[in-house]
């Protein structure tokens, strides 16, 4: 299967108080499919917030290349969509107007009209259809992150990338918008990769589960393969015989594993021989 996104030895440092380096990221190699969904897990501090800001050019590569569609990145662009894990609106522009902001950008082209029908198509898609108009400061946390969702959907990226974008919502509105965001990709059949914390979160979302191990120099440990068909229902992924097994595997890769893994030191799988994309994937674009 072809690749779309190659990540290719990539590391970041940092100048060290003794004047070496503090490296943080080092060896991340990653093939990704079109439109596979892959979620990146690992504890506080690992460093897979970095790679996924390296990803999206906020954050300089130290070393190594990242090829989006054939094409090497060199910072930051409308090709790459982005949510946080706060969506950091405006405070003095309304929903609509925070998202038409990056649609006059990028679809600069385009007339009013077109622009206009596609802010209210996503922010409608996301359930803010009749709160489009309102500021930020009026919109729950919940209704804010769904404007940040339509915000990165509305550009029409290349590819999504996610930061924990759940991980501030209480129980009931994160599963609510999980089945927004698993809608808008569907829909879009676009290149994802999430960075979570949560294993429940990276098993219901994901088609493969990228599991860093603990800084420094923090790499790929294990990378899992979601068998769960799509469309999902989260029910049946959570009553199917095979998830408890999945979550448990997945739980003591962070518990044990991520701990003991030194550079050459530990006997934990070599990722490069499953860091391409599975013929499984395919199931990304279902």
């Amino acid at each position: 299967m072809s690749q779309y996104v190659e990540i290719s030895q990539l590391m970041k440092s940092y100048p060290a108080p003794d004047g070496g380096q503090s490296v943080i990221v080092k060896d991340f190699n990653l093939k990704i499919a079109k439109g596979e969904f892959v979620t990146v897990i690992g504890h506080s501090g690992c460093g897979k917030s970095t790679q996924l800001m390296m990803l999206a050019g906020l954050t300089e590569i130290t070393e190594g290349a990242i090829v989006i569609a054939g094409k090497e990145i060199a910072g930051p662009g409308p090709d790459r969509g982005i949510v946080f894990q706060s969506p950091s609106l405006l405070p003095w522009l309304t929903a609509f107007e925070n998202v038409i902001l990056g649609v006059e950008q990028v679809f600069f082209t385009a007339t009013k009209e077109e622009r206009r029908q596609i802010v209210e198509y996503y922010l409608t898609v996301v359930g803010l259809g009749d709160a489009m108009h309102k500021y930020p400061g009026e919109l729950s946390q919940g209704m804010r992150q769904r404007v940040g969702i339509a915000r990165a959907f509305a550009l029409k990226p290349k590819m999504l990338l996610l930061d924990e974008p759940f991980g501030m919502l209480d129980s009931l509105t994160r599963y609510e918008l999980q089945a927004v965001l698993l809608q808008l990709w569907r829909n879009e059949r676009i290149t994802a990769m999430m960075v979570t914390h949560d294993v429940d979160e990276a098993l219901y979302l994901s088609d493969r589960v990228v599991c860093m191990t603990d800084g420094p120099e923090a790499t790929i440990g294990e990378i899992m393969t979601v068998p769960f068909a799509r469309p999902r229902d989260r029910k049946a992924v959570m009553e199917d015989p095979a998830y408890p097994r999945l979550r448990s595997e997945l739980i003591t890769f962070l518990e044990v594993r991520a701990h003991r893994h030194k550079h050459g030191a530990e006997a934990i799988p070599n990722p490069a021989a499953s860091a391409t994309v599975p013929e499984s994937a395919a199931a990304a674009t279902a």
